[in-house]
């Protein structure tokens, strides 16, 4: 998607209309980039909060109700606001309702997220029609455990609304299939496209399989949608035989948390 820098109406029906084409399409959920209602380069925390959504608004409801329509979940990126407090966030929404939301925990000197709080709610595995989805958003995916922590709460898929601009092509090739390899799940990372604020988005949205395998990927200028399909079973089998008796592993059994203590030591920013 290529967003409009504040145009929310404009935004929220491409979001409408691209969730009802991906629906007739077969897909059961459709991911969005991040901030894709606002768009994301403020150049204020005033700005960020003039274009900010309630979660239980009317913008996150009429994606509710083209669920409902079309039987299906959705998750896309917007900026919460929560009486003072913005946020950078994504929603999933399904046919009854609001799911769950996720806000930003790791943010970096760029756009809003110079403006925002941080996300200030645990990690959490949430239930999309029988598929367990683990959100986060762009700069998260960088840092290992956000992955791995959703990972050990159950999720089947990691789903990453993203705003990847020009140097993150590293992430765009290499990130998610390694996070679904080491964790044994399926992944997804939704960048969007066009150009914002003087910076470029390069696009390479994916979906990966739990080998690190892509399914699909698209390319790095126009508007797209990717189809791939995920099978919650296989990514729920963490026990992998390669040779029976000769070559096992499972990536989640054979941690050892007694060794990890720095992970989590203090570093100031908490």
């Amino acid at each position: 998607m290529n967003p409009k820098l504040g145009r929310l109406d404009q935004n929220l029906d491409v979001i409408v209309d691209r969730l009802a084409e991906a629906a007739g399409s077969g897909a059961h959920l459709v991911v969005f980039p991040e901030c894709a209602l606002s768009g994301y380069g403020f150049a204020s925390r005033e700005e960020g909060l003039a274009h900010a959504v309630a979660i239980d608004g009317p913008e996150v409801q009429r994606v509710v109700s083209t669920c409902a329509e079309r039987g299906c979940h959705a998750i896309f990126g917007l900026l919460e606001r929560d009486g003072s407090r913005l946020f950078n966030a994504c929603v999933l929404t399904g046919p009854s309702g609001v799911v769950g939301t996720y806000r930003k925990i790791h943010l970096p000197y760029l756009g809003i997220d110079m403006f925002v709080n941080p996300g200030d709610r645990p990690f959490a595995v949430l239930d999309a029609g029988g598929l367990r989805v683990g959100m986060h958003i762009c700069y998260d995916g960088t840092f290992p455990e956000s992955g791995r922590i959703l990972s050990l709460l159950g999720a089947d898929l990691l789903v990453l609304p993203t705003n990847w601009p020009t140097h993150s092509e590293c992430a765009a090739e290499h990130q998610m299939p390694t996070r679904a390899m080491e964790n044994t799940v399926y992944a997804m990372a939704v960048n969007r496209v066009g150009e914002e604020s003087g910076f470029r988005f390069i696009g390479c949205s994916s979906i990966v399989d739990p080998t690190g395998r892509v399914l699909a990927k698209a390319g790095g200028d126009s508007e797209e949608i990717l189809l791939a399909e995920v099978n919650p079973a296989i990514a729920r089998q963490k026990h992998l035989v390669r040779v029976p008796g000769r070559h096992e592993i499972n990536r989640i059994r054979d941690r050892r948390p007694r060794f990890y203590d720095p992970l989590v030591a203090p570093n100031g920013r908490d």
